[in-house]
């Protein structure tokens, strides 16, 4: 299992793929001083 974030820690490099195609490189990939992220696992 993986372990949990804490307040502090580094995001870990990761390459998501996006709804629509596209990828999106993190944390880097989101250029501003704030970033909250959302996962949606979907529908069951």
């Amino acid at each position: 299992m993986a372990e949990k974030l804490n307040t502090g820690d580094m995001f870990p490099s990761m390459t998501v793929k996006l709804v629509d195609g596209g990828t999106l490189d993190l944390p880097g990939g989101i250029e501003s001083k704030y970033k909250v992220l959302l996962f949606y696992r979907g529908h069951w």
